[in-house]
């Protein structure tokens, strides 16, 4: 079965875990004791109705306050798909759980009040899930009950949200008016909105198209294992194990190991359940070569002719994640990207980007927690990577603080260069 990661985002109150609640509850997805402890903590804190927020929003500082803190990952299927769903939080300064959250989404939900319109966070969210390259955007336009299903309300949002999004690198957009709380829309299609024609938020979730995301002609394998059993029965075994993140690869393929530049063809193509005709993203696999060449952890196959760029220099969007320090020209850190490893020094801070308004702050000295900037990376040895727009796997980084061993940024290239 395909599996589906969608992220959802959205002001505060607007009802993100309410509606994964109640997608997770009408799919028939809750156990009895779960229901039974939500509708006693529902009556505890004194609503009138089930708080299906609560199936989410697990941590007691967030049942408290009533918001969304830290990311929280819910898991369910159908006949059709497997979901994961990263409930991320609004309040900006979460923007580095949603940034964490959205990054292997397929297709990002944001939800918006009919009341309120298209707010800053509305605005903020799109913009992130343009930035990480979310190839699906669905705007839920939610509490449709509190404006009697009214079309006209639901026309303006649409129309409010269509004008932000033109400025944006969106490539696919769906509106579906919505109640979390009554299930208007949710799984099946309410007879509340005779006017919508389009489908409910569940089979929209089944139907999307996500298979021609994937970057299938770059063929890219980061190996991150070498594989050498040391039995009698398999003495002259040499696999290369690691996870394709482009392209595919089938037994007798020309194929070139970076960085020696070696070539060689494909022998097999193993996996656990036995050798394949072809391996394509996101399939985990050990790779057997014809030549017994020098292949080691951190190194690329590729095509001969169509390489990744290798590179030293790097010109890359980052998103600062501590509060312990800041990022300044001549910070110096580790990089992890793809399966290699590297020290790293920031030669430049070019702009800070502004999230609400999209302005980019020339004059910026520093990032600091939750804030997102474009800078120059200068690395100690090369990396194979393509830009971020056309494979997130291999265009996207972390940054360590090497003292710590704290993660405190996640990057995306967008170049090579000085």
């Amino acid at each position: 079965m395909e599996l589906l990661r969608f992220a959802t985002a959205g002001s505060v109150d607007d009802g993100k875990s309410t509606l994964i609640g109640r997608l997770l509850y009408d799919t028939k997805q809750i156990f009895q004791d779960q229901l039974e402890a939500v509708e006693r903590t529902s009556m505890q804190m004194g609503n009138e109705h089930t708080n299906l927020a609560l199936l989410t929003d697990g941590l007691r500082a967030e049942r408290e306050q009533g918001i969304t803190i830290d990311v929280a990952y819910r898991y369910f299927a159908t006949p059709k798909r497997k979901f994961i769903i990263a409930d991320t939080p609004g309040h900006i300064q979460y923007t580095r759980n949603m940034v964490t959250g959205a990054s292997t989404a397929d297709l990002a939900l944001v939800l918006v009040d009919v009341r309120n319109g298209v707010i800053e966070q509305s605005r903020r969210h799109a913009f992130l899930a343009s930035l990480l390259r979310i190839p699906h955007l669905v705007v839920c336009v939610n509490k449709m009950d509190l404006v009697d299903y009214g079309q006209e309300a639901f026309e303006e949002v649409k129309a409010e949200f269509r004008e932000f999004a033109m400025k944006l690198d969106i490539a696919d957009l769906t509106f579906i008016p919505v109640s979390a709380l009554h299930g208007d829309n949710v799984v099946d299609r309410s007879p509340n909105t005779p006017w919508y024609e389009g489908a409910s938020l569940l089979h929209h979730l089944e139907e999307v198209h996500i298979a021609s995301d994937r970057n299938l002609i770059d063929a890219r394998f980061p190996v991150q294992y070498v594989i050498r059993p040391q039995s009698d029965e398999h003495h002259d075994y040499r696999g290369y194990a690691g996870t394709i993140v482009g392209g595919v690869f089938k037994p007798g393929d020309e194929v070139m190991v970076l960085p020696s530049g070696f070539t060689s063809k494909v022998a097999s193509v193993d996996t656990y359940e036995g050798s394949v005709d072809e391996a394509f993203p996101p399939m985990a696999v050990t790779m057997r070569l014809t030549d017994d060449i020098d292949v080691s952890r951190g190194d690329m196959i590729c095509r001969p002719g169509n390489q990744p760029m290798v590179g030293q220099d790097l010109q890359a969007m980052v998103c600062w994640l501590t509060e312990a320090s800041k990022l300044t020209p001549r910070t110096k850190l580790a990089i992890k990207h793809t399966t290699r490893a590297a020290r790293t020094m920031v030669t430049d801070l070019q702009y800070r980007l502004d999230v609400n308004t999209l302005h980019r702050d020339e004059s910026a000295e520093a990032l600091s927690l939750n804030e997102i900037g474009r800078v120059t990376l200068r690395c100690t040895q090369p990396l194979f990577f393509d830009e971020y727009r056309r494979n997130r796997a291999t265009g996207s980084f972390v940054l360590v603080d090497e003292t710590t061993n704290a993660t405190v940024a996640a990057g995306m290239i967008v170049g090579a260069g000085a």
